[in-house]
Formats: structure tokens, C-alpha cells, sequence
């Protein structure tokens, strides 16, 4: 049986195949680009250090407003008061900036409870004092953080809790809650809106009262 040598542009073919397969599967980067993502890597410590002191307290004490009057806007017009003075992403609660006055009544857990804050008796008005502090209400009534200035929802929640962070450090640390107890405090934070019966601030000033 005679064999038959296959043509010579048959090979050439078959390589040539071969290298644009493997170009169309080889994904290519630029150089340091990896370097680079790793260097562009969220870091929430140092996002709550040039964040909290520079940007968000400011923020906060220009919006804040006086807690009596936004409960009264609330009351009347939940989603107006909203609007006007608080702020959110997408459907979550509104949270607002507000500054107040009130008696020190007791300690409870990481809660100062306060009365006479010029709230319903019925409305539970507190201040977390810490050790734990916890939510959102600094991030999010600051007003200028958006989910879209982060790659995910974890570091979204990061930047929140390294905000906390920052204020139980410079609020919080020198604080002694027990010896504000029956004393009139004056208060600039922020809390979220959930319920009318329960407000709880995160503040970013709490001072004995003159």
C-alpha cells in the first residue's frame, strides 16, 4: 500500500491553530497590575483616620438638628421629615444628625438612658457610651458616604464600624458615664430611624451642661 505524505500546509495549519487557542484562553495584564490592586486594597483603619475627624464630625454638627423639632417632623410626616432632613440609600431607614440636651438617668449596658430631652415619656432616648458601639447612623447621616464609593458590602460595613472606631476613641475614651449620671448633658450625634418608641445616638460630643 502506497502512503501518502500529508501536505506540508496541513502541519503549518495545525500550529497556527494551536497558537490562537492559546491566545483567545491566556488572559493578559498589565504590568503591576497586580501590585496595584493590592495596593488599592480596602483598609478600613485607615479609612476611619482620614474619614472621622476631618469629614464626618463636621458634617455631622452642621446637619444636626435639634432632636425635639425633628421627633415633632417625624411625628407629623415620617417621610417628609425624611427627605428634609435625615438621609439614606436605596429603601434602608433614614438617619439623621441631631443635637440635644437631657438628664443622665442610668447606665444600662452600653446605653446612657437620658430623660427630659423634650421627647413623649414614652420614646426611650439613650447614648451609647460604649464599650460597644454599634449601626451605621455615623456613616450613613453624614451624608456624602454612598454604598457606590466601595467594592462590596463588606467594606461598605467596614467603613462604618472604622468610623465607630474613631469616635469611641476620641469620645468615649476618656469618658466616665457613671459619674454624668443625675447630671443635665448637652449631646451632637446621629442615630437611625426605626421605631418612634426607641432613639439611640451614636454621639460625637457629649458635655456636662453648664
Amino acid at each position: 500500500m502506497k502512503i501518502t505524505p500529508r501536505p506540508r500546509w496541513f502541519g503549518v495549519a495545525a500550529v497556527a491553530a494551536l497558537v490562537l487557542a492559546i491566545v483567545f484562553s491566556t488572559e493578559y495584564r498589565p504590568v503591576g497590575s497586580a501590585s496595584a490592586t493590592a495596593s488599592q486594597k480596602f483598609d478600613p483603619a485607615r479609612y476611619g483616620a482620614e474619614t472621622y475627624q476631618s469629614k464626618v464630625v463636621p458634617a455631622i454638627r452642621q446637619g444636626a438638628t435639634p432632636l425635639p423639632e425633628l421627633f415633632a417632623a417625624l411625628t407629623a410626616d415620617e417621610k417628609a421629615a425624611g427627605q428634609k432632613y435625615g438621609h439614606r440609600q436605596g429603601s434602608g431607614p433614614y438617619s439623621f444628625a441631631v443635637t440635644g440636651e437631657g438628664v443622665a438617668e442610668e447606665i444600662r449596658g452600653n446605653l446612657l438612658l437620658l430623660s427630659g430631652t423634650g421627647l413623649p415619656a414614652q420614646t426611650r432616648v439613650s447614648l451609647q457610651v460604649g464599650p460597644a458601639v454599634n449601626g451605621t447612623a455615623l456613616r450613613d447621616a453624614a451624608g456624602f458616604i454612598t454604598f457606590g464609593q466601595f467594592l462590596n458590602q463588606v467594606e461598605y460595613a467596614d467603613a462604618a464600624t472604622a468610623l465607630n472606631n474613631q469616635m469611641r476613641a476620641a469620645v468615649l475614651a476618656d469618658l466616665k458615664p457613671a459619674e454624668l449620671v443625675g447630671k443635665k448633658i448637652t449631646f451632637i450625634g446621629a442615630f437611625s430611624f426605626v421605631t418612634p418608641s426607641v432613639v439611640t445616638i451614636t454621639p460625637i460630643e457629649i458635655r456636662r451642661a453648664p
